[in-house]
């Protein structure tokens, strides 16, 4: 007699999925930035051919400087949202948890020192990624419900407030929609580099000078803050990808129920990753209110929580992307900002472009359908671009929220959440 075995070969095909062969190689990592310095570069000769009157160029130091600004406190939500969806929690309260931060921080700041405002902003979104552990984990709300309710009432509390705390310093600045002014946080320079790739810059050589201002940017006038947060996004891929901590809180987020038949407290690990999350996003307020304005201002949020959620989507629940994502969303920002209708004009052409490649892509690869739609859409913004010298002020305002729903739509077609994301779990179900 004869015993037969079957050999069954996995059918995943390589690259696909979530293991170590979906991740990109540095190869194409260092292909697609040498691609985005070129485009940059040539978005800049555009709006320099462009413009009569002197703007500020699209990579130059006070740029990229501001970009970077616009990036941390969208970079810090995110990075919230993916502690709190790697343990199973969606977390689209991190709005309102900024919203803690931003008042807290202004609140402890102007009385104290920065940095005490910046411990009292990270407790006031703790405080309110702590609610949204009780309501969810806890009680099981449904987490979209908790997370809405929480930024109605971040707001409707900080209003009330505001009211009671900040109108009665009229004398010193105070209103019920703002604090009084908060000291500075200090900032670094790099000496010696900062001047050199300054020179380099003001030789405006074709991608030289781009990538001294793009450098330049990154080594001048930087907030401590934003070296806290660089910090805390490589911290945070340490912590969940390298530490048998890590392992156990993502586990929850992956098969709780399995998880705890291994002896994981899954309750503990989940009100950890959202309390975390919470801190995060309230950082993220305090870097609004403490950094990019030195105030609290009633809405100076402006959405950007979720931002930062989209920025965690687009990275794939990865710090890495998660970092590129708020990169793009912030540059988008600030480029509207400094720049106005003529260098998103510009942009218009290099997104015709981007495109026009993107429906090629589509085509060879079999998806007709999707190929069509980019290469009408190319077509369309090529146009535009043609018929137009400029871009309405409206429009331009609405540049970070545009390039996020286009990022987004570009992007959703190989996301992959942890698989327990959001699904209720009750203790003893792994027993």
């Amino acid at each position: 007699m004869s015993a037969t075995v079957t050999t069954t070969k996995s059918t995943s095909a390589p690259g696909k999925g979530n293991g170590p062969a979906s991740r990109m190689s540095l190869g194409k990592v260092l292909l697609i930035v040498a691609g985005a310095l070129i485009a940059l570069s040539v978005l800049r000769a555009l709006v320099d051919a462009a413009q009569q009157a002197d703007f500020d160029r699209v990579t130059s130091s006070g740029q990229i400087g501001a970009a970077l600004s616009m990036a941390v406190p969208i970079g810090l939500a995110g990075l919230g949202g993916l502690w709190s969806e790697r343990a199973g929690v969606v977390n689209i309260g991190l709005e309102g948890m900024m919203i803690l931060g931003t008042f807290f921080g202004a609140w402890a700041g102007y009385q104290t020192n920065p940095w005490v405002g910046v411990l009292a902003g990270v407790l006031g979104g703790a405080v309110g990624g702590l609610v949204h552990a009780v309501a969810t984990v806890t009680f099981g709300v449904d987490h979209i419900i908790s997370g809405v309710a929480i930024n109605i009432l971040a707001l409707g509390a900080t209003t009330y407030l505001a009211k009671r705390w900040f109108e009665p310093l009229g004398d010193i600045g105070g209103s019920p929609k703002n604090s009084p002014q908060v000291d500075p946080i200090q900032t670094f320079t790099v000496p010696g580099l900062s001047d050199w790739l300054a020179d380099l810059e003001n030789h405006h050589w074709f991608l030289v000078s781009d990538i001294a201002g793009i450098l330049g940017g990154l080594v001048t006038d930087i907030s401590a803050l934003t070296i806290v947060s660089v910090l805390l996004v490589a911290g945070s891929f340490f912590a969940l990808w390298r530490t048998s901590f890590g392992l156990r809180l993502r586990s929850c987020g992956e098969n709780p129920t399995a998880a705890e038949s291994l002896g994981v407290n899954v309750y503990l690990y989940k009100y950890t990753a959202v309390v975390v999350s919470g801190a995060l996003a309230g950082l993220g307020g305090v870097f609004l209110a403490l950094v990019r304005s030195h105030i609290y201002n009633e809405g100076q949020t402006g959405g950007r929580g979720y931002i930062g959620l989209a920025a965690m989507l687009f990275g794939n629940w990865r710090p890495g992307g998660l970092a590129m994502g708020a990169g793009l969303f912030g540059y988008s920002d600030a480029l509207q900002l400094r720049n106005g209708g003529a260098t998103v004009h510009a942009l218009l052409l290099l997104v015709a472009l981007g495109l026009a490649v993107l429906a090629g892509w589509r085509i060879v690869r079999k998806s007709y359908v999707a190929g069509a739609v980019s290469g009408a859409a190319a077509v369309a913004l090529l146009l535009w671009y043609a018929l137009t010298d400029t871009v309405p002020n409206d429009l331009v305002s609405a540049t970070p929220y545009i390039v996020t729903l286009l990022v987004m739509g570009l992007a959703s077609q190989r996301l992959r959440m942890p698989k327990a994301n959001s699904k209720p779990y009750r203790k003893g179900q792994g027993t």
